[in-house]
């Protein structure tokens, strides 16, 4: 009888290793194959016991929500209501718009549903409406491209910076998760803002070579995505989010601001429209 040597013992070994490994591959494949009939059976009972427990789990959100979720959570509807009007004066009146590409003015009437959305869901969550309805802004705000666009991106900035604070201060992984999906929004918005100024026309003081966002500093818009990472601003409290808003949202800290008090701009809530039922909010969970 030959005795096989060292090298025909490994490549013994790993023809078998090989062949076992196949052996079970086949082997649970099989069964996932014939398991996945009965299984197709219940999936419409396991969709209708996920969509109770999502219910509930909105429910339980709002039912349980502590006192530091609901001061983040109004906060955030006071920046939610504050961005509707603002998209909403960008594109009813702001003299621009009508000059950009469709595209471009497409972002802008898009962020303005999602914003609405935006607040609606909070506020159901919180059941209690933003407590200012009524928002001020610096001079030339609407009237001039350069003015605009640079508090678009400020705002927008304040914006990630505060649901960032909800990632960090929420009590619960529901309201953590769904604060960073509504922070990947802003943060479309605001790359998106910064491609609207390189196409602003020549006719309105275009195109723009730079914006100035909470910063306060003047940022080139090329490259518009120049984040590697999203900027905190610093904020570890909601108070500080909200302390930034208030020149849009008080009289007297607008007139300290050096804002236009002299007209200001409602929020008017509506029924929103997103632009794919795929982005929709559908649930906490995401699917």
């Amino acid at each position: 009888m030959n005795v096989p040597n060292e090298i025909e013992v490994a490549r013994l070994s790993e023809d078998n290793h090989a062949g076992v490994s196949r052996r079970s591959f086949l082997k649970t494949a099989t069964f996932v194959g014939a398991s996945s009939f009965a299984a197709i059976g219940g999936l419409t009972s396991v969709a209708s016991a996920q969509q109770e427990e999502e219910a509930e789990t909105m429910k339980a959100e709002h039912d349980h929500l502590k006192k530091s979720d609901r001061d983040i959570l109004v906060a955030a509807e006071i920046a939610e209501a504050l961005a509707v009007p603002t998209y909403s004066n960008i594109i009813n009146i702001a003299p621009f718009f009508k000059a950009l590409a469709p595209d471009d003015q497409g972002y802008l009437a898009a962020a303005r549903q999602e914003e609405m959305s935006h607040y609606l869901l909070e506020q159901s969550v919180t059941d209690q409406f933003t407590p200012f309805t009524s928002f001020f802004y610096p001079h030339k705000m609407f009237t001039d491209a350069q003015t605009t666009l640079n508090v678009l991106v400020t705002l927008e900035d304040a914006f990630i910076a505060a649901y960032l604070v909800g990632v960090r201060n929420f009590s619960t992984r529901n309201l953590r998760v769904t604060a960073a999906r509504i922070m990947g929004i802003e943060s479309d918005h605001r790359t998106l803002a910064r491609i609207i100024a390189a196409d602003v026309t020549k006719k309105f003081g275009g195109p723009l070579e730079t914006l100035t966002g909470f910063a306060g500093v003047p940022e080139s818009v090329d490259p518009p995505n120049n984040n590697g990472y999203e900027r905190t601003l610093c904020w570890k409290s909601i108070d500080q989010a909200v302390n930034a808003l208030l020149p849009f949202v008080d009289f007297n800290s607008a007139n300290a601001a050096g804002f236009n008090t002299s007209q200001s701009y409602p929020f008017e809530p509506f029924n929103p429209t997103l632009p794919s039922p795929v982005g929709d909010f559908i649930s906490f969970p995401g699917c």
